[in-house]
């Protein structure tokens, strides 16, 4: 599956463990595509790197932080767990924003990129 809404940033610490940000700004008419392309990235991410979540200075191999807000910048629900993915869009038909950030090892880098091309 290629990205169509997640367009990532890319920076490395001197370990050379890196991390990935990326913000999707939508309209409700895409957000199940957003949603879709969210859950099937951090799904691959539990399943290939699986019981080696968290940060890579604590021993994990990789980490996320998910979140998202409205149009005047109240925080919406964003939450992945047990292989579901939560986000609630904004209400009334606005723009919701959501941010993702991985952060991973080299061996989490050369996956991430062999599969989703980032």
């Amino acid at each position: 599956m290629a990205l169509d809404y997640l367009d990532f940033d890319y920076s490395e610490d001197f370990d050379g463990n890196g991390t990935w940000d990326a913000m999707a700004a939508v309209r409700p008419e895409r957000m199940p595509a957003l949603r879709a392309e969210l859950a099937q990235l951090l799904a691959w991410a539990h399943a290939a790197f699986a019981g080696r979540q968290g940060p890579c200075e604590d021993g994990g191999d990789w980490d996320y932080d998910l979140q998202a807000q409205d149009e005047a910048g109240q925080p919406l629900h964003a939450r992945y767990g047990a292989g579901t993915l939560d986000l609630e869009g904004a209400p009334g038909g606005g723009l919701t924003t959501v941010t993702l950030t991985l952060s991973g090892s080299p061996a989490f880098g050369a996956a991430l990129r062999e599969r989703w091309g980032v």
